[in-house]
């Protein structure tokens, strides 16, 4: 069942069109990431979605939302939340909640029950100017949750976070998936990879592919080698395309990734042809597309 349905949404800045004709539905109980580099669009889709900005063209339409008002039914932490650090988490979260519509013993009851979800409830009575940056992403995603949503936005949840901070974002999401309808924007690829149901690919305002993970992997799967030489990886890569029909090689630092349609001919071909020349060969993997290899393919078509 369709949470929301985005048909025909457009944006524009002055003469510049940033959105242009966004179509998808978001489906009930899915974590679904909208991916893209920086300058996609994503933060603008998020503020439409959220009614912080308005679309030039195109319709959202949420189910159940009362005369076209959404706002009870969406939760939304901005990609930079502000919050007031002399306030304590818990004051925090009780004050988001009435906000929200909830009376003040329902505010102060899930306010509660949310602390302990995210993981801070230790800290719910430090004042949020002591947080650590982690802490505050989790916090802020307990102010977006609070008053139960049936689709919560997250703009670049862990871009600003270190690694500890990204994990503990990461796995906040994973409990998350259970209870409600996401959608967060992500430049980072990994972290789509590792949390998300479904992926809607953005690009310079486009939608330029959708899916599943496995429908994308499997409808752009393709076998790559990927060698990595103690010297001379792009030299010696490029030398072994020629032997070999190779449809594309990608150099990522030390490692060159060769990709191929019949990976059999190639790794023999390849790896005698290695031991022949005694070339320094300090890695030889066979692997099929990622995530990453797939937002590329799409992104260059």
């Amino acid at each position: 069942m369709p949470v929301v349905s985005i048909n025909g949404l457009k944006k524009r800045f002055q003469d510049q069109e940033v959105i242009k004709g966004l179509d998808f539905q978001l489906t009930e109980g899915k974590c679904v990431a909208l991916l893209g580099a920086n300058g996609a669009g994503k933060t603008t889709t998020l503020k439409m979605l959220s009614g912080l900005m308005k679309p030039d063209s195109g319709t959202i339409v949420f189910e159940g939302a009362e005369k076209g008002d959404f706002r009870s039914l969406i939760g939304y932490l901005p990609q930079y939340p502000v919050f007031y650090d002399w306030m304590t988490g818990r004051e925090f979260l009780e004050y988001t909640g009435k906000l929200a519509g909830l009376s003040n013993k329902e505010a102060k009851g899930r306010a509660q029950e949310l602390l302990e979800l995210v993981g801070i409830a230790d800290a719910k009575n430090r004042r949020i100017g002591k947080y650590s940056g982690g802490m505050k992403q989790r916090l802020g995603i307990a102010q977006a949750i609070i008053h139960r949503p049936k689709l919560v936005m997250l703009d670049e949840p862990v871009s600003a976070l270190d690694p500890f901070g990204r994990r503990e974002v990461l796995e906040l999401m994973e409990k998350l998936k259970k209870e409600t309808t996401i959608l967060f924007s992500t430049h980072i690829l990994n972290d789509a990879e590792e949390v998300c149901d479904e992926i809607l690919f953005l690009h310079n305002g486009k939608l330029v592919e959708a899916g599943t993970m496995s429908q994308l992997k499997d409808k752009h799967q393709q076998a790559k080698i990927d060698l990595v030489f103690k010297e001379n990886t792009s030299r010696y890569s490029e030398e072994l395309s020629v032997l070999y029909p190779v449809t594309s090689i990608k150099i990522n630092g030390e490692k060159a990734s060769l990709f191929v349609e019949d990976v059999e001919g190639a790794k023999k071909l390849f790896l005698t042809e290695i031991t022949s020349r005694n070339l320094p060969l300090i890695k030889f993997e066979i692997s099929r597309t990622s995530l990453e290899d797939v937002f590329m393919k799409v992104v260059q078509k």
